[in-house]
């Protein structure tokens, strides 16, 4: 992809919306002078440990690098309960949201505040379940200033309650963006939301200056495996368990491969069950006789390790439950280091895998996920001609676009 300018000059902005080639690093501009619009992201953020949070810092970081004299950029940080956070100087108010009590509080101070112009909210449901999504949508009604509802699931088929509330959030909100035409074709079908209100934007992903696999299998001494791996926070909705029901028949055919599963248990997970799921998924191995075929990486990895477990990975594996996940960000983050990719058929995999870029399997399927990671483990060409295909497919969905999409949606 060439390094090119990119320039808008959006009604919103006193400054020109400018967006700096990659390759340059910005110089230091006093901006004590001008008066920046202030783009609100009320999401979670890290250092809490969350998907979405991922998600909101990447594109955080990217709106902030292409369009840094453009507009000023701060978060209101989102936790369950009360929590001993110490967030980054962008954080501008907490808001927990098992108290219902505390969002008009949030949305009077937003009112009040002159310098913030537009809200970003990342919206999942499982945020806002103990407040009640009613004080979600008091708090949408009492704000005054102009607010884009990032939907990150989408459910078909609603019962007329989910509709119902589904259809107060979007009448409540200037614009809704979803991550892929599926979603959007979703809302317009089963809950009436027009389509010229919803954007698609899709999962940003990274452009990753790719490293040598060898050089990095040695350096995590797994020189000689073949390594298949998954990420992200455990639950039971992951399906890690398919994966080692199909192990014994990938290791008869690929004795020297070796399953990764990266990422400690979701917080919310261990909140309510413990290590339920990951105390399971360790006794499979033992009945199975695996010990030195999976490794558990029980770690929220930073970014720069993660990319390298990632590019050293020879299949990548996401073997979701959920037939109705509408996204999935390590399911872009594999994408980013050019993973080949055996996936179940959630509406994501099937938007962005095609033919030559991935291999599309049934839900709870062990028979078939084993058929497909052998064709690929005895197929070099074919890995490396999927994963050139990924890394061209996956290049308009980087976060240096998405910043520019996003910019363009608030221009409009």
């Amino acid at each position: 992809m060439k390094n090119e300018t990119v320039a808008y000059a959006p009604s919103f902005a006193p400054a020109r919306l400018v967006a700096k080639a990659a390759h340059i690093a910005p110089k230091a501009v006093s901006l004590s002078n001008v008066d920046l619009p202030e783009i609100l992201f009320i999401t979670s953020y890290p250092p809490r440990e969350c998907g979405i949070a991922t998600y909101s810092q990447d594109l955080l970081k990217a709106l902030d690098n292409k369009f840094l004299n453009s507009f000023s950029l701060k978060v209101c940080a989102l936790e369950a309960g009360t929590t001993d956070h110490v967030y980054p100087d962008e954080v501008k108010y907490v808001l927990d949201t098992t108290d219902a009590g505390k969002y008009i509080g949030l949305a009077n101070a937003i009112n009040s505040d002159a310098d913030t112009k537009f809200i970003l909210l990342q919206h999942e449901f499982g945020f806002f379940q103990e407040a009640g999504e009613e004080a979600l949508l008091q708090f949408l009604y009492t704000l005054t200033k102009p607010v884009i509802l990032v939907f990150h699931t989408v459910l078909p088929k609603p019962d007329e309650a989910l509709k119902e509330r589904v259809k107060h959030l979007a009448a409540a909100c200037a614009a809704i963006v979803v991550m892929t035409k599926n979603s959007q074709k979703i809302l317009k079908d089963d809950y009436g939301i027009p389509t010229q209100k919803v954007e698609v934007i899709a999962h940003g992903t990274h452009l990753v200056p790719h490293l040598d696999k060898d050089v990095l299998k040695e350096k995590y001494g797994l020189t000689g495996r073949k390594v298949l791996s998954t990420f992200g926070l455990l639950s039971s909705g992951k399906g890690i368990e398919t994966t080692l029901d199909s192990l014994p028949a990938i290791i008869a055919s690929n004795p020297d491969a070796l399953f990764l599963v990266i990422g400690k248990t979701h917080p919310g997970v261990v909140k309510s069950e413990g290590e339920k799921y990951r105390d399971m998924l360790e006794a499979k191995v033992e009945a199975l006789s695996l010990q030195s075929h999976v490794k558990f990486i029980n770690r929220y990895l930073p970014l720069p390790d993660l990319l390298e477990y990632l590019q050293m990975t020879d299949v990548y594996l996401f073997t979701s439950n959920d037939r109705h996940q509408a996204v999935s960000g390590t399911f872009s983050y594999a994408m980013s280091c050019g993973c080949p990719i055996v996936s179940t058929p959630i509406p994501h995999a099937k938007e962005v895998l095609r033919q030559h870029t991935g291999i599309l399997v049934d839900f709870q399927n062990p028979l078939q996920l084993a058929d497909a990671i052998n064709r690929l483990m005895g197929d070099e060409p074919l890995r490396c001609a999927f994963s050139t295909n990924t890394l061209q497919r996956i290049v308009p969905t980087s976060w240096e676009n998405s910043a520019i999409a996003h910019a363009s949606l608030l221009q409009k």
